[in-house]
Parts: C-alpha cells; structure tokens; sequence
C-alpha cells in the first residue's frame, strides 16, 4: 500500500499519535511549551526566513515573555513587504546566522526551505546556533508548485536526510495541505475558496482518511500516507545534549 515504504524507511519519526494534517505554527507552539515548561523559563526564538515578521505575533500570544529575533536575506518579495517596527531583526548571507553557537531555544522555519540556495549548508547553521536539547521547528514544500523563486523541493525522507546530516535527531514528521489541492490552487489563479484548506483537512488528506479506515489501519499509515502526496508539510528536530 501507498505509505507502507516510507513509513518502514522513517519508522517512529512519522507519529502515530494523529494524522490530523498540520501547520507548522501548531507543531512550533506544541514545541515552544514542551522546552519552556522543562526549562522553566522563556524561551528565545530565531524566526529563520522571517519575511514579513508575522511570526513575531504567534510567539507572543504563545509567551508574551519570549525573546524573538528575526533573519532574513537583505531582500525578497516577503522582506519587501515587512512593515512592522515592533520586532528585532537581522540581514545575513542565506548560510550563517548571525548568533553565537548556542544561542537560540526553538529556531522556526515556516515555509523557507523550499527558497533556500544552500539547504544543508543553513540547516547546519541552524543546528550549530541551537543550544542542545533546542529544536528546530517549521514547514517546507514537497510537490509545491513553483512559487516567489522557490528552488527545491523537499521529500520527507530527503530532510531527514539533511537534518541528520547537519547532526539533529528528526523528532516528526506532519502532513500538511496536499498536493493536488495546491496544484489547482495554482492553476485556478489561488480564489480564496482554497483559503479553508489551511485550517481544515484538504480533499486528498480527507480521501486517505477513509482509506485508514477501510483499512483499519493506524495513524503512523495515514501520515505516511498523506506524506507521499502532500504539497507541504511540517518538521521537528532537536540537538541532542
């Protein structure tokens, strides 16, 4: 069945808890608690491709007491649009993050990964300015189509890859919105009729659901699933103290 080889490739890094499909916003507050409550104080946070600096709002409604900084290339067409002055940011080169080793708690990365020219070059710096026991947290494009100079896109098993190479342990793997939903989006010139799917389960994640079902099989088979078709989807990885 669909799912079955990559599920026994990444074994307990795709979760059997849910299938629900996920944003990388709900994965980065789940995150966010999870260290804060063992640490026992607020976190500090390195939006990595910031953009617009959106993030700096979800953080802060997560912990007003967070420390957020975000980084991003001199330009793009989301650096462009960034307005606010509420917020600290940085300009690097697209590989080294202007941090010390250490630095950062939770570095979040929505959605940036597919724009990047040197992905394990900056993965690896991610991992180098988490402290250990940080995570890294987002989302990124599998079957995406081309979108604002997108240039990679990523297979589950393709991060993975990457993450473990810059030395970080894969903690999961969600599905996100699916790909053919994405592809018509596009097609379709993005009507805002598709602007459900980012809060509720798109129509291929819906079909798979019920295919677990006639199945009767587990959620770790639906991801799995979902991850062979999806659009996008989301990422957690920790430095090992």
């Amino acid at each position: 069945m669909v799912g079955d080889d990559l599920l026994a490739l990444l074994g307990d890094r795709i979760p059997r808890d849910h299938a629900r499909q996920t944003l990388a916003d709900a994965l980065a507050e789940t995150w966010y608690r999870r260290l804060s409550d063992a640490a026992g104080t607020p976190l500090s946070v390195v939006d990595l491709g910031c953009g617009t600096g959106a993030s700096v709002d979800l953080f802060r409604l997560i912990d007003p007491a967070s420390g957020w900084l975000g980084v991003d290339i001199e330009d793009s067409p989301e650096v462009r649009e960034r307005r606010r002055s509420d917020a600290a940011f940085a300009t690097f080169d697209g590989t080294r993050i202007p941090l010390d080793d250490g630095a950062a708690d939770l570095v979040f990365c929505k959605q940036v990964l597919e724009h990047v020219h040197d992905p394990a070059a900056l993965i690896a710096d991610a991992a180098r300015v988490l402290r250990p026991g940080g995570a890294f947290v987002g989302s990124t494009s599998q079957l995406e189509p081309f979108h604002s100079l997108s240039t990679f896109g990523y297979t589950a098993h393709g991060l993975v890859l990457l993450l473990e190479r810059a030395g970080l342990q894969t903690a999961e793997l969600r599905p996100g919105i699916d790909a053919l939903t994405l592809i018509a989006r596009r097609g379709l010139g993005a009507p805002r009729v598709f602007d459900r799917y980012w809060s509720r389960p798109s129509p291929l994640n819906r079909a798979i659901d019920g295919a677990a079902r006639l199945r009767r099989a587990d959620a770790g088979w639906a991801n799995a699933a979902k991850l062979v078709f999806c659009g996008q989807f989301a990422f957690a990885a920790v430095r090992p103290r």
